[in-house]
C-alpha cells in the first residue's frame, strides 16, 4: 500500500514537474519572441532615424551648392523703392532656339530698356529683372525665350513694357557698396526663401536624431532594469 501511494506520489510530482518545465518552456519562447521583436523594431527605427539623417544632410549639401550660394554671392541686398523714368525698346538681339535633334535656327527679341531712379540714394540705372536676366543681358531688362514667331515676343515684351509704365514705382534691390549700377526688381532667392528651404531638412534632421536618441535611451534603461532586478534582495 505503501509502495502504491508512493509511486502515485512520486507521479504526481513528476506530471507537475514537468507541466511546469512546459510552462517554462512556453514563457521563455514568448520571451526570446518578444525581445527578437523588439529587437528587430529598434533596428529598424535607428535605420530610419539614420536614413531621415542622411537625407537631411544631403538636402542641406544641395541647398549650399545651389540656392545658399546664390544667396551669398548677390550684391543686390538693399531693398527700396525705385521710380520708373523711361521704359522703351531699344534694339533687336539675336537668339537661336532649338528646331530638332541637332537642329537650331536664329531668331531675334526686342530688347526692353528700363531706367529707374533709386529712392534711397538718388542715384540712376538700369533695370533688371533677376540675377538670371542681369547675367544673360545686363541691357535689357527681360530675356524672353527664343522663338521662331517673333511678333508673339515683341507682344510679351511690349505687354511687360506697358505694365511697367504704369505702375510708376516699383520695389527694387541695388548693390549699397554700388560696384553693380544695375538694379533688380526680384531677387531669386531673398531670406525668406532660404529660411523656408532650410525649415524642413532641419526638421527631419531634429527628427531623425530624435528617433536614434530615443532608441537608445530606452535600450539603455531597458538593461538598467535588467541589472537592478538580478541584484540580489
Amino acid at each position: 500500500m505503501f509502495f502504491v501511494t508512493g509511486r502515485k506520489v512520486a507521479g504526481a510530482a513528476n506530471e507537475k514537474r514537468s507541466i511546469y518545465q512546459r510552462f517554462r518552456g512556453y514563457e521563455l519562447m514568448e520571451k526570446r519572441r518578444t525581445e527578437t521583436a523588439l529587437k528587430a523594431g529598434e533596428d529598424r527605427a535607428i535605420l530610419l532615424g539614420l536614413s531621415m539623417v542622411f537625407c537631411s544632410i544631403m538636402m542641406y549639401f544641395m541647398l549650399c551648392i545651389t540656392m545658399l550660394r546664390s544667396y551669398t554671392d548677390s550684391v543686390w541686398t538693399e531693398e527700396s523703392i525705385c521710380t520708373i523714368l523711361n521704359s522703351s525698346l531699344t534694339m533687336e538681339v539675336n537668339c537661336s532656339y532649338s528646331c530638332g535633334p541637332e537642329c537650331w535656327r536664329n531668331s531675334r527679341y526686342p530688347c526692353l530698356q528700363v531706367y529707374v531712379s533709386i529712392n534711397a540714394t538718388g542715384r540712376i540705372g538700369l533695370l533688371s529683372y533677376n540675377e538670371e536676366s542681369q547675367d544673360i543681358s545686363s541691357e535689357c531688362f527681360y530675356v524672353p525665350k527664343c522663338q521662331k514667331d517673333h511678333a508673339a515676343v515683341q507682344a510679351v515684351v511690349v505687354n511687360i513694357s506697358e505694365k511697367l509704365k504704369a505702375q510708376q514705382q516699383v520695389r527694387c534691390y541695388y548693390d549699397p557698396a554700388e560696384q553693380q549700377g544695375s538694379v533688380l526688381l526680384s531677387r531669386l532667392y531673398d531670406s525668406s526663401a532660404i529660411f523656408h528651404s532650410l525649415f524642413w531638412p532641419s526638421c527631419m534632421l531634429a527628427g531623425g536624431s530624435l528617433i536614434i536618441f530615443m532608441v537608445k535611451l530606452t535600450q539603455y534603461l531597458s538593461i538598467l532594469c535588467e541589472h537592478i532586478s538580478k541584484m540580489p534582495k
